[in-house]
């Protein structure tokens, strides 16, 4: 056998055991093994780890040992016994206390995105979502069925915060945004460009529109002294007027739908902004080769499950900005997303 061949069977063992791997991840973050040992001032036997978090040691262990070969853990040998630490990785972004931490993004992943997937096959026959078949007929799509509760609403919030925590930042610092002064989030219940863009533009107030329900939740996650600096405002994008602003911001949100609704919003917020304003739009963007976006990719299947909507090349955003009548249309990729921004003349 070949270094080609062998690198190709790697590959084939790797992506077969895919949705093992997820899985590992999120039931140690879950359980809170990266925690316990990001608190821990020393390694932990397998045992040790068990007594403390509630759990068999001959299920712990298999966990741990997993998680070594992972490299989501480091293993040392002392007395012939095992004592367990946390890689960097995990400290940084498996752990739930840590700043940086993704488990909310994983717990969304496992709770909600996993389980679909079992009607992957059935939406690709179809070309539809297959929302109703998994979750029943009252449920129209991925936001009924995440806002269904307070907890639902809060897991979704917080896996957003996660999501953007490793470069919601950078895509923010892509513009130069100081001009806009007034700032509008469409949708931007989670709060996290509100965040940040009182943070890098200190002179500028922001206004997040979303639906009743969601506002409802999203005051709870602003308790500090920028909540001077971001307004709350209910209402449905879609059918209501959209509170005035100079930048209007929408996050995620084009890629849930078709051509022709995206357009039929941007036009209306071309219709509202001033001469000088603009949209900044921030979303996962396909290459043009289809074969370096692996995260939008992801997020197309995604929508396929739960959605109508579509991802998109940075031309075709553009394109869509441009029907709609803004002017001076930017793109800037960035990682796992795209931002591009349009100006009204």
């Amino acid at each position: 056998m070949n270094s080609e061949d062998t690198e190709m069977i790697k590959m084939l063992f790797q992506y077969q055991h895919g949705f093992l791997i997820s899985k590992i991840m999120f039931t140690a973050a879950e359980l809170g093994v990266f925690d316990l040992l990001r608190e821990s001032e020393e390694p932990l036997t397998s045992s040790a780890i068990a007594e403390c978090l509630g759990t068999s040691h001959v299920g712990m262990e298999r966990l741990l040992e997993a998680c070594v070969g992972l490299k989501f853990l480091r293993m040392e040998r002392k007395d012939n016994i095992g004592l367990y630490g946390n890689t960097v990785l995990a400290d940084l972004y498996l752990a739930k206390s840590s700043p940086k931490s993704q488990y909310y993004y994983m717990k969304l992943q496992s709770d909600v995105y996993y389980p679909g997937l079992q009607y992957l096959s059935d939406a690709v026959r179809e070309g539809k979502s297959q929302i109703k078949s998994k979750h029943g007929p009252s449920v129209n799509d991925f936001f009924q069925l995440v806002y269904r509760s307070e907890e639902g609403k809060q897991v979704y919030f917080n896996a957003m915060d996660n999501s953007w925590s490793l470069f919601g930042s950078e895509l923010i610092s892509e513009f130069d945004l100081s001009d806009f002064h007034l700032v509008c989030d469409l949708g931007g219940g989670s709060g996290f460009f509100a965040k940040e863009h009182i943070s890098s533009y200190p002179n500028s107030t922001v206004t997040i529109f979303d639906l009743p329900e969601v506002i409802e939740t999203a005051k709870k996650n602003f308790l500090g002294s920028e909540e001077c600096r971001i307004l709350f405002q209910e209402g449905d994008f879609l059918k209501d007027p959209v509170p005035e602003a100079d930048l209007y911001i929408l996050s995620r949100i084009l890629h849930l739908w078709n051509d022709e609704r995206s357009v039929q919003l941007l036009t209306k917020l071309h219709k509202a902004c001033k001469p000088g304003g603009g949209v900044l739009i921030v979303e996962p963007v396909l290459d043009d080769e289809r074969g370096e976006s692996f995260g939008a990719h992801f997020a197309s299947i995604k929508l396929l499950l739960y959605n109508d909507g579509k991802t998109r090349t940075s031309s075709e955003h553009k394109a869509l900005i441009g029907v709609a009548g803004f002017k001076d249309i930017q793109a800037k990729n960035k990682g796992l997303f795209g931002a591009i921004l349009g100006r009204k003349q």
